[in-house]
């Protein structure tokens, strides 16, 4: 997602983000509160898959921190 996101708009860096925020929706596989962060960049891709704790809206404002620090942590 986030290549493609990169590759659309022509962009240096680009995020994704996926996964199940809950409260339904998940698995064995993957339960809910399991994130996965995508960053693309001109030297390729890191992702990361975290199990995250909370309600939806707790998972969704992590989920947003995690891809913002995995950019710095590419950025820096």
């Amino acid at each position: 997602m986030a290549r493609g996101a990169r590759e659309r708009t022509g962009s240096t860096w680009a995020l994704a983000v996926t996964g199940v925020a809950g409260p339904d929706g998940g698995t064995e596989a993957t339960p809910v509160g399991t994130v996965i962060v995508g960053v693309a960049g001109p030297d390729g891709v890191t992702t990361r898959r975290e199990p995250l704790p909370g309600d939806r809206t707790l998972v969704r404002t992590l989920a947003t921190q995690l891809a913002l620090d995995l950019l710095r942590l590419r950025l820096s």
